[in-house]
């Protein structure tokens, strides 16, 4: 049986913690650590495209056509985290380090704010789903009163 909306919720709430305590520990280790805990962050972030794919892929069997924008978009989203894993070379000059971090900061920075985004978008869904589970339990409640 699917989580209900409040423990997914939670679920999510407690991640974010996870991963603000992550980046604070990160960015006191050493190279050779930060590298493991990105490897085991795109591990992590591969198997939740591919959970959240195969929901979108359940949604549009099911007739939902809104959702195959948003598989599309989860999909770029992917494909471009993959490039700049495979193009990542050592810079060996001080100013294209700089510009790499630079340029790697505001990815970070902007899969940050495309998260917050996707959480307002998450909290309007959830008080949709809630309002339309009390107009279904409204409309029963009629049905009861007429019958």
């Amino acid at each position: 049986m699917a989580k209900r909306l409040s423990e997914q919720l939670s679920d999510l709430s407690a991640r974010a913690k996870d991963v603000e305590n992550a980046v604070m520990a990160a960015q006191k280790e050493g190279h050779d650590k930060v590298v493991a805990r990105m490897t085991e962050a795109r591990a992590s972030a591969t198997a939740a495209v591919d959970k959240v794919k195969k929901s979108v892929k359940a949604a549009t069997d099911a007739g939902s056509t809104k959702w195959g924008a948003m598989e599309a978009k989860l999909g770029a989203d992917m494909d471009a985290l993959k490039i700049r894993a495979s193009e990542k070379k050592h810079a060996i000059d001080a100013k294209i380090a700089e510009r790499d971090a630079e340029h790697a900061e505001s990815d970070a920075s902007f899969a940050i704010d495309y998260a917050i985004a996707s959480i307002e978008q998450a909290k309007l869904a959830v008080f949709d789903a809630i309002s339309a589970r009390l107009d279904a339990e409204a409309v029963k409640g009629e049905r009861k009163t007429t019958a």
